[in-house]
């Protein structure tokens, strides 16, 4: 299978994952309870199965790497403040209901990998910073408490990032997704995401992709903000009435 075919099947994976991988942001964890990924061959539904973000790509190396945290200081990197164990409250969702989500890919070339090395100077020079499930995201800057605007994972298992082996991490593409509604407006938040993905690509000098796996271009993108300004017009709050006097 060519590099190109694998591609495609980590990020289609990696797409429909991403709304339950959201659904745990916020998600109290519960002591006895594991998760099964409905549909696994071979699955077992009394075995014990963690919750996991991003999907990977069969036979691809690097499926699966542990996330252990962060093994040491890495000051160069900027991330010796990181939660070791992912349990960080930074970039956790304030509400786990959404009802919409808008995803871009930044995928590396044919035949290449984004370095996770790479991945996170990259990160860290666009404003994105490491903190819940050991994911990068975006906050509202002076109020983090709001969540986030969006986040960033890896496209293969388990979708987050191990600080402890970020310099072997290899993977085909990263994923951005905004889940609405967000601290902003949903026009406002992809105005945040676009030119960070964008960025993101110049300097892993990858390409990005829409959530139909194809290269994002401007009628694409135009059809996205059309479709956040009706999603703004729908969830905005309807005017006051006057108490009509009698």
């Amino acid at each position: 299978m060519s590099d190109t075919a694998l591609l495609r099947i980590g990020i289609l994976t990696a797409g429909l994952l991403l709304i339950a991988a959201i659904f745990l942001f916020g998600r109290p964890k519960k002591k006895t309870q594991g998760r099964r990924v409905e549909g696994e061959p071979g699955g077992d539904k009394s075995a014990r199965r963690e919750p996991v973000l991003g999907g990977g790509v069969p036979g691809e190396e690097g499926e699966g790497l542990p996330s252990s945290g962060l093994e040491g200081e890495q000051p160069e990197l900027g991330l010796s403040d990181a939660d070791p164990h992912g349990n960080s409250d930074l970039g956790k969702r304030a509400s786990q209901d959404f009802d919409k989500i808008v995803s871009l890919f930044v995928a590396a070339r044919a035949g290449e990998k984004l370095r996770g090395e790479d991945i996170v100077v990259a990160a860290e020079k666009t404003g994105l910073v490491f903190g819940h499930m050991n994911v990068f995201h975006r906050l509202v800057e002076g109020h983090p408490e709001r969540g986030p605007i969006f986040s960033m994972a890896s496209i293969m298992k388990p979708g987050s990032f191990d600080m402890g082996t970020i310099r072997e991490m290899e993977t085909p593409a990263i994923a951005f997704f905004l889940t609405l509604p967000a601290p902003l407006t949903a026009l406002d938040a992809w105005e945040k995401m676009l030119p960070t993905v964008q960025r993101m690509a110049e300097l892993l000098d990858a390409v990005v992709l829409d959530d139909g796996r194809n290269a994002l271009g401007r009628q694409r993108i135009a059809h996205i903000r059309d479709d956040l300004r009706a999603y703004d017009r729908q969830h905005q709050a309807p005017p006051l009435t006057k108490t009509p006097r009698w």
